[in-house]
């Protein structure tokens, strides 16, 4: 399965890599002598959810909502994460035992959605050429973070994004590990029902363009984070920030991720990010209506602020409390089997 992200701004492409389930990263090339690539991800096996049971933590941000009597969850997530981080803790595992409906931003294990993206990442009759230094400065970082030759076949976007992707395997961080992604299999080796708050295709409508100048402004600022670092900087951060719980951190990621410097940039963070938020809280609530007991896992970055999903479900009627941390060690059920 091709791995990798499904958002992007022009802001800047590190914290763009975390905000959507990951899904055109390529797989990594062979190791060459005079390269030093990113180690690739390997499959979850019995040893990693041993560790688990011994280590038995919750990660990530995780709401009760309560509405007619019954209960749903908001969890958010991130797309790429460390290896260790992927099988739930002891509040999320609870929380996934109770709920029958797991509902992602998209299934990726859908057929039909992994075909619609596959489609829409490549190029279109009018998709721009990419000015000659652009090209070349993309193609070194394809070189240089040993991606899958195929990769060139893609939108310079969604090379972009894959790229930023593979930059993060460089410090642990890899998208094949993203948290939705797992869950989206966990939920299937657990007999929960997963449903699609978004479409795929209107997703990636969002994050492309056909206008060259946008193009030239996203690979830009993307290449400028890419070979400074900073890309790398922004991933350690916002991931270990999910990985703690931390939510002023998160609230905060305006203020540190240097991506949100301009008006067009915060333009497009309201578009892509807040934007979305009341279609999902719209299409949970559904569910909640319903009469499911729902399981939420969307990109941590829409549970933050006055905007966020846990405040637009308060507007909604729902009764909404932060669930902490469960101290390390306590046990709700049995740790899922790895599902990969």
């Amino acid at each position: 399965m091709p791995w990798g992200l499904t958002q992007r701004l022009r802001a800047g492409a590190a914290w763009l890599a975390l905000l959507l389930p990951a899904w055109a990263v390529q797989a990594q090339a062979p190791a060459e002598p005079a390269r030093a690539c990113p180690p690739a991800a390997t499959p979850i096996g019995p040893a990693d959810a041993e560790a688990a049971r011994r280590d038995d933590r919750d990660r990530g941000l995780l709401w009760r909502i309560e509405k007619d009597g019954r209960t749903s969850w908001l969890y958010g997530t991130i797309h790429a994460a460390e290896r260790g981080w992927v099988l739930p803790g002891p509040s999320v595992r609870e929380a996934l035992r109770r709920a029958d409906r797991i509902a992602l931003e998209v299934d990726l294990m859908d057929p039909a959605v992994a075909g619609g993206l596959a489609t829409a990442v490549l190029p279109g009759p009018q998709t721009p050429p990419l000015p000659e230094s652009l090209a070349r400065r993309l193609r070194a970082q394809r070189e240089a973070l040993c991606a899958d030759a195929g990769l060139v076949r893609l939108r310079p976007e969604i090379q972009l994004m894959s790229l930023v992707g593979l930059a993060a395997r460089t410090v642990g961080i890899d998208p094949a590990y993203g948290i939705d992604l797992f869950l989206a299999g966990l939920a299937r080796a657990m007999d929960k029902k997963v449903v699609s708050l978004e479409s795929a295709e209107a997703q990636i409508a969002l994050l492309v363009s056909d206008d060259p100048a946008k193009v030239a402004r996203t690979l830009e600022e993307g290449l400028r984070q890419l070979e400074g670092g900073q890309a790398r900087t922004i991933i350690t951060t916002l991931t270990r920030a999910w990985a703690e719980g931390q939510l002023d951190t998160l609230r905060d990621y305006g203020d540190w991720c240097d991506c949100l410097k301009t008006a067009e940039d915060r333009a497009d963070y309201a578009r892509i990010v807040q934007g979305r938020n009341p279609a999902l809280a719209d299409g949970i609530a559904a569910q909640h209506a319903a009469g499911h007991a729902v399981f939420a896992a969307v990109g941590v970055l829409h549970m933050v602020g006055a905007e966020g999903l846990p405040a637009l479900m308060a507007a909604k009627g729902f009764r909404v409390t932060r669930v902490p941390h469960a101290p390390p060690g306590t046990r709700q059920g049995p740790a899922p089997k790895a599902q990969r």
